[in-house]
């Protein structure tokens, strides 16, 4: 009897079902620190010259105001999303003067929390609780978290796709909550292997020793006599790890995915309830506002998840809300490091590869899953971020502990007739390509990123720091000497006249204090 995997390609195979999978729709947001020409974080303004960071449609910035985030439209191409990031960074880099973009994930020479200018968005209400949401990460967990860098991967099935996997399946339900529940188990299915991402794509081993100064060091090592830089010798992705975006808070947080309503409702609560640790942080008493509330999570952003499901939202709609309203629309990967080795952190190759990833999570038969298998994944998640390059490293499994790489063997296994599947569409074999390429990866872990950071740092006799430099250094000379057409910087251009013209319009249509557009937006998750 042929799997549920096999019975889900075979329906996949004739040639109308092929044409759908060309159809697979991708977005890319990509986050850079500008720094300064001597590798400081900048501490001037968003350049008046990329527009309103509220309303612009390719650049914003996220948690700091030196925090560029890229995010390139919805796109059926891969090569069309990575050229459309190309051209951001070069329209960015000709408003930037003597700044860069750092060209890593973990950041560059920092001076402590006081050092990150937390991002502005102008004077409407949107905008200032975009800030004071900010202010309170900070309060919370300290800015300097709030400053790693990533690349985040939204993913999604083409509407055909679902009108005929729905249909197949004698059309249970309401075709929204089909997507919906397929979305989900795809999201467990990602959560059970995402540890191979990290050790794939992890480019963040080391650290500037600045990013610790004053703060506990969670058992990074010297690499350096200096003690210029922090690592771990096999670590992959510290990003991913206790450096990066964790809260303790956030442990006892037991989020399910087995159900969208679950999903919900467990965030909505964690929005609403207090959390006796921030209860003295000021939350409009007096009109000081250095949080949105005191509870465990100001907004759902807030909830830290290498996956999110994801619906997109009306103007002053919660997430939530739209989630509940209309279901999930599609998913975004967040445990992407940035590359210092590509021009814009990712490539082409890469995206087939998360392409046939998550193409088989969505395909593969996902069981509900429990607690006791969410603490395997988070272990998993920790020995890989933490020792993933360790020769013999063990995961955590149903069978009980097996080697990574035999993990990894039998996850390829899976991904390979994803991989042909996705060439005969495309009637191409880079899919299959880029799972060789990954395999070989798995068989030498010299070759991955992470692998390659510590090397050249050891060859080139470079602290994390330098490194990084030299490579910002490089693609800031490429993007300053890159054209772009007459019509694309026109289109950029534009887009920057827009959205200054509605950022106005917000500001000029604000008609409540801030105190109560807080209190309508929050009774949406009272509503709930």
């Amino acid at each position: 009897m042929p799997s549920h995997l096999q019975s889900q390609l075979k329906a996949l195979a004739d040639p109308a079902s092929l044409a759908m999978l060309r159809s697979i729709r991708r977005g890319l947001e990509k986050e850079s620190l500008r720094i300064t020409p001597d590798g400081r974080l900048a501490q001037t303004p968003h350049p008046a010259g990329l527009g309103s960071a509220l309303t612009h449609g390719y650049i914003t910035t996220d948690y700091s105001e030196a925090l560029l985030e890229f995010i390139t439209p919805v796109s059926t191409g891969i090569e069309q999303s990575i050229e459309t990031l190309e051209n951001i960074h070069s329209f960015t880099y000709r408003h930037l003067g003597d700044e860069m973009l750092w060209a890593a994930s973990m950041p560059c020479i920092m001076t402590g929390d006081e050092g990150i200018p937390v991002a502005r968005y102008g004077s409407s209400n949107v905008a200032r609780m975009k800030t004071v949401y900010r202010v309170g990460l900070g309060h919370r967990y300290g800015r300097l978290m709030q400053a790693i860098a990533g690349i985040h991967y939204n993913f999604s099935m083409p509407d055909a796709f679902w009108e005929q996997a729905w249909e197949t399946e004698g059309s249970p339900g309401e075709l929204q909550d089909y997507i919906s529940t397929r979305y989900l188990g795809l999201i467990r299915n990602f959560r059970r292997h995402s540890w191979l991402l990290i050790y794939l794509f992890g480019a963040s081993p080391a650290i500037c020793a600045s990013f610790l100064r004053g703060r506990e060091n969670p058992g990074l090592l010297p690499f350096d006599e200096q003690g210029r830089s922090l690592h771990l010798p096999h670590g992959t992705a510290l990003r991913m790890g206790d450096l990066g975006y964790s809260s303790a808070a956030q442990q006892d947080l037991n989020v399910c995915y087995n159900c969208l309503d679950n999903y919900v409702e467990t965030l909505r609560a964690a929005i609403l309830r207090p959390h006796p640790g921030y209860r003295d942080i000021p939350r409009g008493q007096e009109g000081d506002y250095q949080q949105l509330s005191d509870s465990l999570l100001q907004i759902e952003n807030e909830f830290y998840s290498p996956i999110r499901p994801k619906r997109v939202t009306r103007p002053g709609e919660t997430p939530l809300t739209a989630l509940h309203r209309r279901g999930i629309e599609y998913i975004e990967v967040r445990c992407i490091d940035v590359s210092p080795f590509l021009s814009v952190g990712i490539e082409a190759s890469q995206m087939r590869f998360l392409d046939t990833f998550l193409l088989y999570c969505l395909l593969e038969e996902s069981p509900p899953c429990n607690d006791a298998e969410q603490a395997a994944q988070a272990a998993n998640l920790e020995a890989v971020v933490n020792r993933g390059r360790m020769p013999g490293l063990q995961l955590q499994t149903a069978a009980g502990e097996q080697p990574l790489t035999a993990c990894a063997e039998a996850l390829f296994a899976s991904l390979r007739p994803i991989a042909d599947l996705l060439d005969t569409a495309n009637q191409s074999s880079r899919y299959s390509a880029s799972l060789k390429l990954q395999a070989a990866a798995v068989a030498d872990p010299e070759l991955t990123p992470s692998a390659r950071v510590l090397r050249e740092m050891r060859e080139r006799e470079l602290p994390f720091f330098r490194l990084a430099m030299a490579y910002s250094e490089q693609w800031a000379d490429y993007f300053r000497a890159r054209k772009l057409s007459p019509q694309v910087q026109a289109d950029f251009e534009e887009e920057t006249r827009r959205s200054l013209r509605a950022q106005r319009e917000i500001e000029a249509a604000d008609d409540a204090s801030f105190a109560g557009y807080l209190d309508a937006y929050f009774a949406q998750y009272r509503a709930l």
